[in-house]
């Protein structure tokens, strides 16, 4: 008779919970059928590992290491394997900021790297040695203004680097910042490390261009950049170039100077809204906004024809991101990370519906101060080694204790924040003063370092677009009925109807989004357009740069230019307009600037100190 084994303890209870600890086939326990049947396979099986020996001890514990002990069974519970770490990562833990420095520096080194390129490529035509409206000879006046010296008061009035440089080549001083400028933040970008001697050199070198850029230079974001930057200084060690020196963590400073700054241009630009235009409150600028920004792209054209409650939602939207939800910053963790991921949100929608430059973009840097390690782990590979396992090790050491050993330079550090603590809280009195006036301005600096400023946006919305279309004819005389005027084509503001809108954004066309801001001005407020006009009267190489079409391309110069007023509109899906392929729908409002030749415009040259052209 084969041996059954010892019989089981009398106390087990008739149970099924030891069949599943196999894993084969076996009859199931029900009723009617005797529970002893696992122990006596239990033994059976000890039996057989025990006789074939060696071989067979590493399956007998790893078997043992799958029971799970039943309270019910009276069983010394059997060891359960802890699960494979790489299979079952564990957790970041919230409140330390080393990943979130890595994706703050990436996003602020892309922010830059854009403006950077922009000034690479426009700068020389705009402000160069022949450019529109030439920095030198603005540097020159200022010289003046301070009795002919580059004395401290002109520093202060313009604090730029190009004060130190030769002037006699001012496009090679331009394109030398941009240059450095455009690989500093390249390497930062691909990196994600860096310290406080290259992020101070991308906030010196901007700022030099900033303050020799004049009206070109003249939008809230470029102070916005120069205050993130300035902030990003903070964010990193001296010298060392380590994505997570373990020496300084991020500072707890630097992150409300980032949260404040969010705060403040948030809260700003909804203010200066319902300050402004009665259109805010009535819930119907939306009907207008696509349509007459400054540079509309195709979805714009696709988002004015939406129905009417949708632009009354889409307003009521714009003021509860804007007026309610920045104030959810001060609020605790999980309401910063609401308001983080709101705030992100909305830019990507404006960065969606309209080319706002590389404004969006850079206000979704502070935007990320909100998120910490354990928010933003998804970003970054969980490998054995990298930069997550790195940090989670490190959170580990200081749960238990152990910390880095503290240098000297970390009390520097320490004194360093809270200097910066300091500034920014004697920086931001002016400019809370000018948050709760009446009399709100927006993007405007107090000082010439621009470290804290007010912000706004949209602070009264333009009803009817209306463009200024630059013509040149070959005709002799300009007032003749057969005079054939052939239209300029800018890179991105509307002029041919049948044109696509363009969508550039975070890229910028500075000379478009001025034409903008001239078509509700007039020329003699904006001396660069009788420039431009000069320069295209002489067919110049670097002013045509700047547009998409010269007519005049491969024939001579025209011999007269103007300047035609034309009112603007989306043409209607389904109308004449759209059937025949047009975007827009325009009609002529009357002359700009008059008819104008090369000797016209001496006199206008000379008296501005500006080179005189020569047709090619």
């Amino acid at each position: 008779m084969e041996n059954q084994g010892p019989e089981p303890p009398a106390h087990i209870p008739r149970s099924s919970s030891l069949e599943s600890s196999w894993g084969r086939a076996r009859p199931r326990c029900g009723r009617g059928q005797d529970p002893r049947w696992a122990w006596h396979s239990v033994h059976r099986l000890s039996s057989r590992l025990r006789r074939e020996g060696p071989a067979m001890a590493a399956p007998e514990g790893s078997l043992r290491k799958r029971k799970v002990a039943d309270p019910g069974l009276g069983l010394e519970s059997s060891p359960v394997s802890e699960p494979d770490a790489a299979a079952c990562p564990t957790r970041l833990s919230a409140g330390t900021f080393w990943l979130t420095r890595i994706v703050l520096l990436k996003a602020l080194a892309l922010v830059y790297f854009v403006a950077f390129l922009v000034a690479f490529h426009q700068n020389k035509q705009l402000i160069g040695d022949r450019g529109l409206l030439p920095c030198k000879a603005y540097l020159k006046s200022i010289q003046q203004y301070f009795h002919g010296r580059i004395s401290w008061d002109a520093w202060s009035y313009a604090p730029t680097i190009i004060w130190l440089l030769d002037w006699s080549d001012m496009n090679f001083n331009l394109d030398l910042l941009a240059v450095l400028g455009l690989g500093i933040s390249f390497f930062i970008l691909i990196t994600g490390c860096a310290n406080m001697i290259l992020m101070g050199m991308l906030w010196v070198l901007y700022l030099s261009l900033v303050n020799v850029g004049q009206v070109w230079y003249s939008f809230g974001w470029e102070s916005q950049l120069l205050e993130t930057g300035f902030l990003g200084i903070f964010l990193c060690p001296l010298w060392t170039l380590s994505r997570l020196p373990k020496y300084t963590p991020t500072s707890w400073v630097v992150l409300w100077g980032f949260r404040w700054l969010i705060f403040r241009i948030m809260l700003g630009a909804g203010l200066i809204k319902i300050r402004g235009d009665q259109c805010w409150w009535d819930l119907t600028c939306m009907d207008y906004h696509y349509e007459t920004q400054p540079v509309p792209n195709p979805l714009a054209y696709f988002l004015h024809q939406s129905p009417w409650w949708f632009h009354r939602f889409e307003t009521l939207s714009n003021h509860i991101l804007e007026l309610l939800v920045p104030f959810l910053v001060f609020l605790g963790r999980r309401l910063c990370l609401l308001h983080g991921v709101l705030q992100i949100f909305f830019q990507v929608v404006l960065i969606l519906s309209g080319n706002l430059s590389f404004l969006n973009w850079l206000t979704i840097v502070p935007s990320l101060s909100c998120f910490d390690d354990a928010t933003l782990g998804f970003l970054f590979p969980s490998g054995p080694g990298g930069l997550k396992d790195r940090v989670l090790r490190m959170q580990k050491e200081k749960a238990v204790g152990v910390e880095p050993k503290q240098r000297y330079s970390c009390l520097v550090r320490r004194v360093a924040n809270l200097m910066l603590g300091i500034l920014l809280a004697w920086l931001s009195v002016p400019v809370v003063i000018n948050l709760l006036s009446s009399k709100q301005i927006m993007n405007t600096s107090f000082s010439p370092l621009r470290i804290v400023n007010t912000y706004g946006a949209f602070g009264s919305i333009t009803k009817e677009r209306t463009e200024v279309i630059i013509q040149g004819t070959a005709s002799v005389n300009a007032s003749a009925p057969d005079a054939v005027w052939e239209d300029y084509e800018f890179k991105c503001k509307p002029g041919n109807p049948w044109r696509r809108p363009c969508l550039i954004s975070p890229y910028h066309y500075r000379l478009d989004w001025l034409m903008w801001f001239a078509a509700f001005q007039t020329y003699e407020q904006n001396e660069w357009i009788l420039h431009l006009a000069g320069k295209l009267l002489a067919n110049d190489a670097e002013a045509l740069s700047l547009l998409a079409l010269n007519p005049f391309e491969g024939r001579a110069p025209p011999r007269w230019i103007r300047g035609e007023h034309w009112r603007y509109r989306f043409s209607r899906p389904g109308g004449k307009h759209a059937s025949e392929g047009k975007w827009w729908a325009r009609k002529r409002i009357g002359p700009y600037f008059p008819p104008l030749r090369l000797e016209d415009l001496k006199d206008y040259f000379q008296a501005r100190g500006w080179p005189l052209e020569t047709p090619m």
